[in-house]
């Protein structure tokens, strides 16, 4: 008997009836201190979050459900739940590995306690990417309250996304049948706005680089040789200073900086505000906001190795040694970029100080397809999920590595991005945060969108 798609007010009671369950599962989540750098926090608590994912897939009616081990050492977590005969194949992927909280006393409360404060629920992962894994699992849920989920459902769940090892990128290179779908629903991206849906298209993609300078055998006393002993912290600011045009514009030797966005905008009074920038400071950059961040390369200094305020001395350093990313727009390849970095900070090398760098992670830019019937299916669903909104098309100036890799290994799949991870959230830095109202609607426009691409798909 063919299944009947259940009108979208009983999925919506559904969903807000598991929201109690959702809030419970996201902050047992949260606890996980699963930061996948073991030099930071024990292998055990990304162990236990991917046994967490794995034992809920079970419970939920998937099969074949396993802790795919990954060439970076992380665990993925797969599972399948089989639809319908003739039914497509959507595969949900989100990840259980998170950012380092940046300082514990930073936060107002435990950045892994979830804690609820004006209206949002606070912790480590509750937009990136921990409630992806709730939405996904709220969005079955609602399905199985109302007849099941009319399409067969592949679930990964990644364990070293933030750390952009590429492990299961890799292990999806050597098994390439496993996460074989008709349409992805990649759930870690995020609206550009609290309430106005929103679906990712483009990607940034990134290069990592240590750059270190070597100018003498050790640090000297700045008093007795300064003046003439050259310095490696300074011979250091101004190779990264030459990354930067005078209004702030990424400019690197060779590659191009003046794409153009065609799409959604992005006011500058609003990105000012979700960026938390100064009274009286501007903005860097130029051509339009929606350029510069989602269209343009942009380089960003990561971090620098060198004395501290507190304790320093009065020496001429020896070494110094910082990291830098560059986001890489689509049609841009990180690793010719990277050649072009390096190039680049090789021609500036002041008093002929010696200069190493060394790409340490990479990640390719996306572009997705906007004019697939999965594109309709999802607007569809955003329209019933909030009314009144049109479902918007934007850029993301970050990367998700497995993306382009899910591109080249399933070219005909359809890839919509979608995700909690909104401005006000506050992602990788303290005290983020996710809109329990953005967890219903979005868990709610997911269940709609997996039957309204069944039936466009069955006819």
């Amino acid at each position: 008997m063919e299944q009947r798609s259940p009108h979208p007010s009983e999925l919506s009671a559904s969903v807000a009836a598991l929201m109690p369950r959702a809030r419970t599962e996201l902050a047992e989540l949260v606890a996980f201190r699963s930061v996948a750098d073991s030099t930071q926090f024990p292998r055990s608590e990304c162990e236990a979050a991917a046994g967490w994912v794995a034992d809920a897939l079970r419970a939920e009616g998937f099969e074949d459900v396993a802790l795919l081990d990954t060439p970076d050492g992380s665990q993925s977590v797969y599972g399948l739940l089989p639809g319908p005969a003739g039914a497509p194949t959507v595969l949900l992927y989100a990840h259980y590995d998170v950012q380092p909280p940046l300082g514990e006393d930073s936060w107002i409360s435990p950045p892994f306690e979830l804690t609820e404060r004006d209206g949002r629920w606070y912790g480590r992962g509750a937009a990136d990417c921990k409630g992806g894994v709730v939405m996904h699992l709220t969005a079955l849920r609602a399905l199985k309250a109302n007849g099941g989920a009319p399409v067969s459902v592949k679930v990964v769940v990644e364990g070293s996304e933030e750390q952009g090892t590429g492990g299961l990128e890799r292990y999806a290179e050597a098994h390439p049948e496993l996460l074989a779908a008709d349409a992805i629903v990649i759930g870690d991206t995020g609206n550009v706005r609290v309430g106005l849906p929103t679906v990712t298209a483009t990607l940034r993609g990134m290069t990592l680089l240590t750059v270190q300078v070597d100018t003498l055998e050790g640090n000297l006393h700045s008093g007795q040789f300064g003046g003439a002993a050259p310095d490696a912290l300074a011979a250091l600011i101004r190779i990264l200073d030459s990354l930067r045009a005078e209004d702030g514009s990424t400019t690197v030797d060779g590659l191009a900086t003046d794409a153009v966005w065609e799409g959604l905008d992005y006011a500058e009074d609003e990105f000012r505000r979700d960026a938390r920038v100064l009274d009286g400071v501007r903005l860097i950059g130029d051509g339009s906001i929606a350029e510069r961040v989602w269209a343009r390369p942009a380089v960003t200094v990561l971090g620098i190795d060198c004395p501290p305020v507190i304790g320093a001395t009065p020496s001429v350093q020896a070494s110094a040694r910082a990291m830098i990313s560059l986001r890489v727009p689509p049609g841009t390849d990180p690793a010719e970029a990277a050649k072009l970095v390096t190039a680049h900070l090789e021609a500036r090398v002041p008093w002929g100080a010696r200069l190493a760098v060394e790409q340490i992670g990479q990640g390719r830019p996306f572009r997705a397809n906007t004019a697939s019937p999965a594109y309709a299916a999802m607007a569809g669903a955003m329209r019933a999920a909030y009314p009144g909104e049109e479902m918007q098309i934007s850029g993301q100036g970050g990367s998700i590595p497995l993306c382009s890799t899910l591109a080249s290994l399933y070219p005909q799949a359809e890839i919509l991005l979608i995700g909690l991870s909104e401005p006000a959230a506050q992602i990788h830095a303290v005290n983020e945060s996710v809109s329990p109202e953005e967890l219903e609607r979005l868990s709610l426009a997911e269940a709609l969108f997996l039957g309204n691409y069944a039936e466009a798909q069955t006819g």
